[in-house]
């Protein structure tokens, strides 16, 4: 059996002997038939809104209009989508000069001019003022779990707030999308730390939304403090494409793309495997281990205790996060990283403590662009020949050994037939 894994820009072969291939989990069959075209898909949703007006119906002329979209780390494809947006705002009476497009950088690195340009296209990039969440925050209150709300000024002051976004599992918060543009992506790193610091808890998981504490104090952010008006969000087919859109009210419209998500990607398997090939998906999603982080989350689900997580991510960028580096560096042992993090959380640390919660229940063997020696210092063990480390875990496994690939680890969730 011959295996592709995206890896950065390219994609990496693997042959897996067929006595011990299990499945490649891919998105599941929904039997849709021919699929719209991209754009199609987008005017759909915004034609059909759930449970709120058209956006051409909910602004007045004049009104200051903000647009908070996905930074350079996240594959939501704003380009696409916002020409529609910013047509139905015109004929809404907005012009443009009232219109801000801001990048939800949450704790991520601010962005460059031509990375914004990127991420919007030429034209909207000339046409429309667009800005990083960064320096200017309002403190608004708290939630009811003790979270700061502490909202990045343009967005806070603005008449109308439209939400943009991918929906796909995400390892604490249940999913990404809806508030999380909000909470965290407008917000300071102190309120992002206090709302990440509940990871620990058992709630708090892939897939998970009554009862996490974290996106329920996420949603209570839009629900109290800073209304949205409208989202459009995305689900992204594994090449990045958009599969399905979901526009209207920010939870409604939000909890029917999660249903939309499950039923693509959440993958049954039989039975844990011995041994996970993983990628993130490629570019951007591996764009740093930071970000590639979420794939070896969702492989975990897939292998058994004992087994092998083989994890491809190019992490162009290194490590993506410097309190996750030091993390990763600055602990002798990875279960240093748990005990650690029990005692004192801080954002970067949580991805790091991540990590070390799956190692302790597996190997973990990367195949990056990192230095191998630093692969060490990070308590991983480097790979710089995927097939020859797969058939070595293979070998170690016994003839009887199972494996299971993930190309697009970020995006889809194994779940354990019962």
């Amino acid at each position: 059996m011959k295996v592709k894994l995206p890896f950065g820009k390219e994609q990496v072969e693997i042959i897996i002997p067929d006595e011990n291939y299990m499945q490649t989990l891919m998105p599941n069959d929904l039997g849709e038939g021919e699929k719209a075209s991209e754009e199609e898909e987008i005017a759909r949703s915004l034609e059909n809104p759930i449970c709120s007006k058209g956006l051409r119906e909910l602004v007045t002329p004049g009104q200051r209009v903000v647009i908070v979209t996905s930074d350079i780390t996240r594959p939501m494809p704003s380009y696409r989508v916002l020409p529609q947006v910013l047509r139905e705002l015109n004929e809404g009476g907005i012009s443009d000069g009232n219109i801000t497009i801001v990048f939800a950088l949450g704790s991520h690195r601010a962005h460059t001019e031509e990375e914004k340009e990127r991420l919007v296209g030429k034209e909207i990039y000339r046409r429309v003022l667009c800005i990083d969440a960064k320096d200017d925050f309002v403190h608004l209150g708290f939630t009811k779990r003790g979270t700061p709300v502490d909202i990045f000024k343009p967005v806070a002051d603005a008449d109308v707030r439209i939400c943009m976004g991918n929906i796909e599992f995400h390892y604490f918060a249940g999913y990404s999308g809806g508030a999380k543009a909000i909470m965290p992506g407008v917000s300071t790193r102190e309120a992002i730390q206090c709302n990440h610091s509940r990871m620990i808890k058992e709630e708090a998981k892939a897939g998970a939304l009554k009862g996490n504490p974290i996106r329920e104090d996420i949603d209570e952010v839009c629900e109290r403090f800073v209304p949205i008006d409208f989202i459009i969000n995305v689900v992204l087919d594994e090449k990045k494409r958009i599969r399905h859109c979901v526009s209207g009210h920010y939870l409604k419209a939000h909890r029917a793309g999660c249903r939309f998500l499950d039923q693509l990607y959440k993958i049954k398997i039989p039975e844990k495997a011995d041994v996970v090939l993983v990628s993130a998906g490629g570019y951007p999603k591996d764009i740093n281990l930071y970000q590639a982080q979420k794939a070896l989350d969702n492989a975990k689900q897939a292998v058994k205790d004992g087994g092998c997580i083989i994890w491809a991510a190019e992490a162009g960028e290194g490590l993506g996060e410097n309190t996750f580096e030091k993390w990763m560096i600055g602990h002798e042992k990875a279960q240093d990283m748990i005990e650690h993090i029990s005692k004192e959380f801080q954002l970067g640390g949580h991805k790091a403590a991540a990590i070390a919660m799956v190692l302790t229940k597996v190997n973990i063997i990367l195949y990056s662009n990192l230095n191998p020696d630093f692969v060490r210092q990070i308590h991983l063990k480097p790979c710089d020949d995927l097939q020859l480390e797969l058939d070595t875990a293979i070998s170690g496994y016994g003839r009887g050994a199972k494996v299971i690939v993930m190309p697009y680890g970020g995006s889809t969730l194994p779940c354990v037939c019962s």
